[in-house]
């Protein structure tokens, strides 16, 4: 098998283009090797499914379980940024408040007098 691997490579791809080439024009060829990728397609989505459901009993994530995830916070955080936005418009079209004066404070003596009643 090495020997045939090592012949491709030194054939270059001009003459590996031309053997393809004249290898898929055989309808015969063609035929077989259509049959030979929907089969290794066929296969491939029986294993992505075993897997997905062997994680799923080991209570781990799969990749599809990963994607929805990912949708779902992308999703989240448009929802934060419109509402950022809408938030900043409603800061923005408010009136500026004067600031509250603050009251003086009341020295010590005159409070303990108000406690007493004044006496």
């Amino acid at each position: 098998m090495s020997c045939i691997v090592k012949r491709l490579y030194e054939m270059g791809e001009e003459a590996l283009g031309r053997l393809a080439a004249d290898l898929l024009s055989n309808p015969t060829f063609a035929d077989a090797f259509s049959r030979a990728l929907q089969g290794a397609f066929a296969t491939k989505g029986r294993v992505d499914k075993n897997i997905q459901t062997v994680l799923g009993l080991l209570n781990l994530p799969s990749r599809a379980d990963l994607n929805r995830l990912v949708t779902k916070l992308e999703t989240i955080q448009g929802s934060l940024v419109n509402l950022n936005i809408k938030v900043d418009r409603l800061l923005a079209a408010q009136t500026p408040r004067r600031p509250r004066r603050r009251r003086a404070p009341v020295p010590k003596a005159a409070e303990d007098a108000a406690d007493d009643g004044g006496e």
